[in-house]
């Protein structure tokens, strides 16, 4: 969710298999910069970084190549990826796959030049999606859609978005099954990065 010259990402906490709860702390929002965030909901294996899982013979995860395509980006021009340039880098690295896709939905946030809030979701094989205000995904897509088009208002502060991001979360987790037991949220603005655990329904 965008807001003046900011920009917030949560995610829920729950990893289950269908209606099985596995753990109750996930994590779903990776840093790739201090100004450059990405969201991954999906199947764990695909999106959880993980050292010693391979997906295919030497083929390490494609969390991994993405912060690795950023860290050469990095060596051979000077300066971070700006979002939109990482954004297609992503749809680029999904459409690869796109005969045997990973089975994620990315949600990227950061803040570009003259601290411009940017935002984007795709699908499993990289068909970006841009909006000014928010992005969702997951199983609870359908009511965070709602939650957020009743809540969200254009140039909030960092601590009303937060408040914002995280009463549209904790509304639409409570309204789907597979979601939930708490959320996590990271506000990220030109001079900090914040990041709260929420307490959810535990059921």
């Amino acid at each position: 969710m965008v807001g003046k010259n900011c920009f917030a990402i949560a995610s829920d906490r729950r990893l289950g298999v269908q209606l099985q709860t596995i753990a109750t702390d996930f994590q779903r929002i990776y840093k790739i910069h201090d100004k450059l965030y990405i969201g991954l909901a999906g199947l764990a294996t695909d999106a959880r970084p993980c050292n010693l899982m391979l997906t295919e013979q030497n083929h390490f995860l494609w969390h991994q190549r993405l912060v690795f395509r950023h860290n050469l980006y990095q060596l051979r021009e000077e300066r971070n990826m700006k979002p939109e340039t990482f954004a297609s880098l992503v749809s680029a690295v999904l459409y690869e796959k796109r005969f045997g896709p990973y089975f994620c939905q990315p949600v990227i946030a950061g803040l570009g030049e003259k601290d411009e809030p940017f935002i984007c979701t795709m699908d499993s094989i990289g068909a970006k999606e841009l909006a000014k205000d928010f992005v969702v995904g997951g199983t609870a897509s359908e009511s965070l859609y709602g939650a957020c088009e009743s809540m969200y208002k254009p140039n909030m502060e960092p601590d009303e978005l937060f408040e914002t991001i995280s009463q549209a979360l904790l509304a639409s987790v409570d309204r789907d099954c597979l979601s939930g037991w708490g959320g996590h949220v990271i506000v990220v603005t030109p001079t900090e990065v914040t990041e709260r655990k929420l307490k959810g329904r535990m059921d």
